[in-house]
C-alpha cells in the first residue's frame, strides 16, 4: 500500500527540484568566499567547553600560533572551542572563518570570526571544512566532532582525499575511542589494518600539534603543483579525487548508462 498522500507527492515535485537550487547556492557562495583564504586549519571541539576550560585556552592559543604561521582558522563558527580558536586567530591579526550552520534549536555564532558564512545543509558546510584545510584538530567534543574525525579517516582511508594530519588533542578524553578503535576494530574484528592507525595522532602537547601542521602544511604546498594521486584521475570540486566506477556483479560499472555506453564523471 502506498503510504505517500497525493498532497504529499505533490509537495515533493513541487519542492525538491527547486531545492538543488538552494543546495547549489550553497556551494556557489561557499566555493566563491573559501576560495581566497588560502592555506587553513579545521578546528573542531564542544561547544559546551566554557571558557575557563583547559582545553578552551589551548584552542585560543592555537588560534593564535596559527595565524602567526600564516594560516586560516576555520571553525563551525559556535561557541566553545569553536569561539576559543576563532578568538585567537582573530585577536592575532588572522583569518578567522566561522561556517555557521541552522539548527533547530539555534545557534549562536560567535563575534571573533571576521569570515562567516551560514549553511543550511551539514553536507556542504563539511565541504569546506575539508576541501580548504591542510590539517583537522578534534578537541574534545560530542557527535559532531567524531562525525568530522570520523569523516576525515574515511576520505583518507579510502584515497578520495589527499592523506593530511589529523590531530586528537587531549589524550585523556580519547583514550577510550582509541582503546577502542584498536583493541575492536582492528585486532579483534579486523575491520581495519594496521596502518590505518597511523591516519591520525594523539597528542597533549601544543608545540607537537603545531609540528604536525607544519609537516602537513609544507605538503600541501608541495601538492599545489601536483594535486592528484598517483594513478587517479583529476581532482573533482568539492575536494576529493575522482576514481574508477564500482563493478556490478554482470560486470558492468554502476556509472555506465543501460546501452553500455561510459557514465557521466563530474
Amino acid at each position: 500500500m502506498n503510504s505517500v498522500r497525493p498532497t504529499d507527492k505533490n509537495n515533493f515535485l513541487a519542492e525538491d527540484p527547486w531545492r538543488i537550487f538552494r543546495i547549489m547556492a550553497e556551494f556557489v557562495e561557499g566555493f566563491e568566499v573559501m576560495s581566497q583564504i588560502g592555506l587553513a586549519v579545521s578546528i573542531f571541539g564542544s561547544a559546551r567547553t566554557p571558557p575557563n576550560n583547559r582545553y578552551y585556552r589551548l584552542a585560543y592559543r592555537m588560534g593564535q600560533e596559527l595565524a602567526h604561521r600564516g594560516l586560516t582558522v576555520i571553525t563551525g563558527g559556535g561557541p566553545g572551542i569553536m569561539e576559543a580558536a576563532n578568538k585567537g586567530a582573530d585577536q592575532a591579526g588572522g583569518r578567522s572563518v566561522g561556517l555557521n550552520i541552522a539548527l533547530p534549536h539555534e545557534q549562536v555564532a560567535n563575534p571573533h570570526a571576521n569570515i562567516r558564512l551560514d549553511f543550511h545543509y551539514f553536507f556542504a558546510r563539511k565541504v569546506m571544512f575539508v576541501k580548504y584545510a591542510c590539517a583537522f584538530v578534534c578537541f574534545p567534543g560530542g557527535f559532531g566532532t567524531m562525525d568530522e574525525f570520523f569523516e576525515a579517516l574515511t576520505l583518507i582511508q579510502t584515497e578520495k582525499s589527499e592523506s593530511f594530519p589529523v590531530i586528537l588533542f587531549g589524550s585523556k578524553y580519547w583514550k577510550g575511542l582509541t582503546d577502542w578503535i584498536r583493541q575492536s576494530m582492528l585486532r579483534r574484528h579486523r575491520y581495519i589494518l594496521a596502518k590505518d592507525m597511523r591516519l591520525f595522532a594523539v597528542t597533549d602537547s601544543l608545540k607537537q600539534a603545531l609540528q604536525i601542521i607544519d609537516a602537513g602544511r609544507i605538503l600541501e604546498q608541495q601538492r599545489r603543483t601536483q594535486p592528484v594521486l598517483t594513478g587517479h584521475n583529476r581532482p573533482s570540486g568539492e575536494g576529493t579525487v575522482t576514481g574508477v566506477s564500482p563493478r556490478r556483479p554482470n560486470g558492468r560499472k554502476t556509472g555506465d548508462r543501460q546501452n553500455g555506453g561510459p557514465g557521466i564523471h563530474l
